[in-house]
């Protein structure tokens, strides 16, 4: 096979590859689509902007961490055991670390007073 063959080749593997790993994104909030994102969206995006939670990556532990501090400085409300769950499971599922993220969460004492 000559180089150009193969190199179309792979090109072409390549994008196949990523095209079924893609997923559907919500074309007004940018949410990825998956179980209970509509919950999410609905809950997120009273307070703020829905880029500012899809420009966020942590793990579950973090997740909870910026909700907990959203609940104790920002006026967030407490939410049902299992609406929070369904929360963490989809930001940790849909948003979870990796390369991707923006800069790591402010330590606490270098957050704006309460």
């Amino acid at each position: 096979m000559n180089t150009i063959l193969k190199k179309t080749v792979f090109a072409a593997l390549c994008s196949v590859s990523l095209g079924a790993a893609a997923k559907d994104v919500d074309p007004e909030s940018g949410f990825i689509i998956a179980p209970d994102w509509e919950l999410v969206k609905a809950q997120c995006t009273v307070c703020h902007s829905s880029k500012l939670v899809t420009a966020q990556r942590g793990s579950r532990k973090t997740w909870e961490s910026i909700i907990r501090w959203m609940q104790a400085t920002q006026g967030l409300w407490q939410f049902e055991p299992e609406m929070e769950r369904k929360i963490f499971d989809y930001l940790a599922a849909n948003y979870p670390p990796g390369d991707g993220y923006r800069r790591k969460p402010l330590p606490p004492e270098l957050r704006p007073p309460q």
